[in-house]
Parts: structure tokens; C-alpha cells; sequence
């Protein structure tokens, strides 16, 4: 077989990300099947080799170059490093549009931020902080983003229970208040109504309740007199 031929086949099936089936193949490399066949075995034989990180398998109908599985330790060490990478700026910002507004289409992450997000996304797609949670029911159906567990796992969180966003008001019930056993009370926070009087020791005196009558209350019409004593009014 011409070593041209086991090269170009090599070639075809790294850059493919699926099995191809062999009738594909031939019609790629514009041969007959057998001769098709015998450049797939004369590449499987190769990659056998002692010193080769690939090897060739027929699996899902078709043919694959896949890893070595004694190698698997140095490409697990290869993730690691890629989830320790250090997040940028635009990362840290399409994540929380993401973890808030989840499921959340490129689009209206690119018109929240105002700049493309398409190689953002594939880096936290690769880094497995979010993954594709279905398609969005518009034109085009476009892919709809959510977080993953490792996003939880990288950042420390517990769940995605309900949160505000930053400089939104707090919602009631949701720590604007104090909790029991804290050093304050929500009552603190709301601004008494005109209506209101103090009953505590040493204000005026307690309100009249609903039952009682004040002392002496004047006739209807007859304007209110000033106490003894004060200056009179102009």
C-alpha cells in the first residue's frame, strides 16, 4: 500500500471527532473499498507499534483514532490543570449571567454583556463549568447554557438556591431583616405612619382607645383654645 495512502487516512480520522464508516472513507480518499480496508489495517498495525500514543478501533460503525488507555493518568493531569487555570474577567462574567438567567441562549448573553461570547463559551464548555441543557423554542432553535456540579464544586457552593442580583432590593424574608437570635428586628427598618403615638415610659401618655371619649371634648365648630399660661396667638 502506498504510504501516502495509510498517511492521508491517518490525517482524515484525527481530524474527525466521529467514527467514519469505511464506505465514507473510500469515497474520501477516492479508492475501493478493499484497498480502503487494507490502508485501515496497514494504520492499525502502525499505531500498535511500540512508542505510539494512538491507536485504531472500529466502534459506533465506523473507525476512530482514539488514546491509549495506559495513558489515561497523563491526560487526567492534563484536565486538572485546565479546571485549575486561572478564570478571566469575561469567564467570571458569563458564568454569573449563566447561573442567574440559566437556561440562557449565546444571544441574549451577547446582549447582556455587549460583546460576542462564542470563545468564552467554549472555554467554559471545555472546562466543564456549563453545559448545553436543550435549544431554545425561537428561530433557529439556539442552544440554551446552564451551570454544571464542577461549577458548584470550583466556586464552593451548595446549590443554586434563590439569590438577588447584585444592587437589586432585598427581598422580604430573604436577609433584609434579622433572623431569630440576631441583634435587631425587621420593625426597625419600617418608618412609623402619622397616625402613630408612644407608649413607652415617659411619652405623653397613652392613646385614647377605641372605647373611650377624651375629657371634656369641645362643640362641633368651636376652634381649639391654647392652654393657660401660653402667649397668644397672632
Amino acid at each position: 500500500m502506498n504510504p501516502e495512502t495509510v498517511a492521508s487516512l491517518e490525517a482524515l480520522l484525527f481530524a474527525s471527532d466521529t467514527p467514519l464508516p469505511l464506505e465514507r472513507v473510500a469515497e474520501v480518499l477516492d479508492l475501493p473499498v478493499e484497498e480502503t480496508r487494507q490502508a485501515v489495517d496497514e494504520l492499525r498495525a502502525a499505531c500498535a507499534e511500540p512508542g505510539r500514543g494512538v491507536v485504531l478501533v472500529e466502534v459506533g460503525g465506523g473507525i476512530r483514532l482514539v488514546t491509549r488507555p495506559e495513558l489515561a493518568p497523563v491526560l487526567l493531569r492534563l484536565q486538572r490543570l485546565r479546571v485549575r487555570s486561572r478564570t478571566s474577567r469575561a469567564a467570571i462574567e458569563t458564568l454569573v449571567i449563566i447561573a442567574y438567567r440559566q437556561p440562557i441562549s449565546r444571544g441574549e448573553i451577547e446582549h447582556l454583556r455587549g460583546v460576542g461570547a462564542e470563545s468564552v463559551l467554549t472555554h467554559l464548555l471545555e472546562r466543564r463549568l456549563v453545559r448545553v441543557v436543550g435549544r431554545k423554542a425561537a428561530p433557529g432553535r439556539p442552544l440554551l447554557y446552564g451551570t454544571t456540579r464542577e461549577f458548584l464544586e470550583h466556586f464552593g457552593l451548595r446549590d443554586l438556591g434563590p439569590f438577588d442580583p447584585p444592587g437589586a432590593p432585598p427581598a422580604p424574608g430573604n436577609g433584609s431583616g434579622t433572623t431569630a437570635g440576631g441583634g435587631g428586628s425587621e420593625a426597625s427598618d419600617v418608618l412609623p405612619t402619622p397616625d402613630s403615638r408612644a407608649t413607652e415610659p415617659g411619652a405623653d401618655g397613652p392613646t385614647p382607645g377605641p372605647e373611650e371619649e377624651p375629657a371634656n371634648p369641645r362643640p362641633a365648630g368651636e376652634a381649639a383654645r391654647p392652654p393657660a399660661g401660653a402667649p397668644p396667638r397672632v
